[in-house]
């Protein structure tokens, strides 16, 4: 019998309803949630991210403000314009895409957005508040948006043995710090697993749940996993596609095609993740103008 795929198209849809009420609910006090977007270059992926944002901000009833900066804009002109929006009390959230130019720092320009603005989850006062288990933090989007995707199609998470591939900042350093905490919909034992780990399939085949975040295409083979696992695939990956105009297709870092018959549930790339992590930085931003108008 086929997996059950994890329709992250429709659980997103479930939560922009849910965001589209609280955003009626604070234009009825006059307040409007409002995402600034801080673009640094002419990326193709950095460009097409921001304006699906964009997009779905406003179809949500959000005010969304773009800035685009070239290339050569310096570090400093960068955090000058971040202090500007820091004390601008009509902008709620702030996110600055990544990718940025290599002689600007990502780690110094995230410190500088104000915690209470930091809607992406990356400043260090709201990564601390993740592995306290502090609430009152912004969690990351995509982990936030995986989480949500766990608990949205009932997987039990409580005692569960989770292998997360990739030890990112963005991803699975936040994952396992969710999955860990003691609470309702985590007490998971979580494994997190890198480039250095030793034989990586004695890990995830023992795993309960995979979650799949290693930015390599196609890494996790069905030989890897236990049946009836739950799989997860954050990885967007290229690889050459003679048979397409563009030259190349987008893939996830598992083997869908054979993994489907083994696994009893898992997501679909696209369609799986990736609505997730808009859905959440729009939650966000809202949550962002509540905590800002209580």
């Amino acid at each position: 019998m086929a997996a059950e795929l994890i329709d992250g198209k429709a659980i997103a849809s479930q939560i922009h309803e849910q965001t589209a009420a609280r955003v009626v609910a604070l234009k009825g006090r006059d307040i409007q949630p409002h995402i600034v977007f801080v673009r640094v270059g002419e990326d193709p992926a950095s460009q097409a991210y921001v304006g699906m944002k964009d997009k779905m901000g406003k179809q949500l009833g959000l005010l969304t403000t773009t800035k685009i900066f070239p290339d050569n804009t310096t570090e400093s002109e960068l955090l000058a314009f971040l202090t500007q929006l820091n004390s601008d009390k009509s902008v709620h959230g702030i996110l600055v895409q990544a990718p940025l130019p290599s002689h600007i720092s990502e780690t110094v320009v995230f410190g500088h957005v104000s915690p209470l603005k930091d809607v992406d989850g990356f400043h260090p006062v709201n990564v601390g508040k993740l592995l306290l288990g502090d609430g009152t933090g912004f969690r990351p989007c995509t982990p936030a948006g995986v989480h949500e995707l766990l608990i949205r199609s009932g997987v039990k998470t409580e005692g569960a043995e989770v292998a997360i591939l990739g030890r990112g900042n963005i991803v699975g350093k936040p994952m396992a710090a969710i999955l860990c905490q003691k609470d309702r919909h985590a007490n998971s034992t979580v494994t997190l697993l890198h480039s250095r780990s030793r034989d990586i399939a004695s890990h995830t085949h023992r795993a309960d749940i995979v979650i799949a975040a290693m930015g390599q295409p196609h890494f996790l083979k069905a030989e890897m996993v236990k049946p009836g696992a739950v799989i997860i695939d954050v990885g967007v990956n290229r690889i050459p596609d003679a048979s397409v105009p563009r030259g190349y297709r987008l893939v996830g870092d598992v083997e869908f095609d054979a993994l489907l018959p083994l696994v009893s549930k898992i997501t679909p790339n696209p369609g799986g993740v990736g609505p997730m992590t808009i859905a959440m930085l729009m939650s966000n931003t809202t949550r962002a103008a509540e905590l800002q108008n209580t």
